[in-house]
């Protein structure tokens, strides 16, 4: 995960947080699949992250892979020095870094809420300071969050308000961007098949949430992938500080 690359000069480079599983991962194939030198960042599962750069260069995609730990601004900001010494650049910057817990507001122990909160809002808030920095022209900024900012459901307070503060944030970060040529929106994914949303649901639960949508199924990765996709491609630049429910036609 130290090769040092040599990228061609037309090559763009995204920076993926939280890219090695989950929805990240499938944003990381994605990206590389359309051409894009991915930097896959992960928190601490390395063998996560070897297995997301094997999928990618065996579709015969480039990527490498850095640990960070997206609430800690050095750590950061040396994700994104790595990303720059190995690719030359950085056109698209993808946060899908999160962290989940569900209890009534009345039960969440309070250094729970703390962690969500650090890595939520305090990890979006660094990592975007840095794609502020270093994005290049033409370049874009995704940001994730949540249907249940719209949807409400109870045992979500502490992560629908995290993900809360990173929709405030985008047209804000939009508009100081001005000039720059630089989009930042932000998708909020409804009921996906990923680990972080079926642990600790039952499969009634499970069977619930999938039937919400009008199209009766849970979201997969790549349905997500694919919004992320277009966001960040020529395709999707005139959609600007913009929070995206891609959620099957839930609220």
């Amino acid at each position: 995960m130290t090769t040092k690359h040599t990228t061609p000069a037309a090559e763009r480079v995204a920076v993926v947080t939280g890219g090695s599983r989950g929805i990240g991962r499938a944003v990381s194939r994605r990206l590389a699949q359309d051409g894009l030198a991915v930097v896959v960042n992960y928190a601490r599962d390395a063998a996560a992250a070897e297995e997301t750069l094997e999928a990618i260069t065996a579709d015969g995609g480039r990527a490498i892979a850095v640990q960070a730990d997206v609430a800690d601004e050095k750590e950061v900001a040396a994700l994104f020095d790595r990303a720059e010494e190995e690719f030359g650049r950085v056109d698209v910057v993808v946060n899908s870094a999160g962290r989940m817990a569900l209890a009534p507001v009345a039960d969440l122990d309070l250094a729970v809420l703390d962690a969500v909160h650090r890595t939520n809002i305090r990890g979006t808030f660094v990592v975007a300071q840095q794609a502020a920095r270093r994005l290049r022209a033409g370049g874009s900024f995704v940001g994730f969050s949540t249907s249940v900012v719209g949807t409400r459901f109870p045992a979500y307070g502490a992560y629908a308000a995290s993900k809360a503060a990173v929709e405030a944030m985008t047209l804000i970060l939009a508009r100081e961007l001005r000039g720059r040529d630089i989009t930042v929106n932000t998708v909020a994914p409804g009921p996906t098949a990923t680990d972080l949303f079926l642990e600790g649901k039952t499969p009634e639960q499970i069977d619930e949430l999938a039937k919400t949508p009008p199209l009766e199924r849970l979201g997969t990765p790549q349905d997500i992938a694919q919004v992320v996709a277009f966001l960040t491609s020529p395709a999707g630049h005139w959609v600007n500080g913009q929070v995206l429910r891609a959620n099957g036609g839930m609220v």
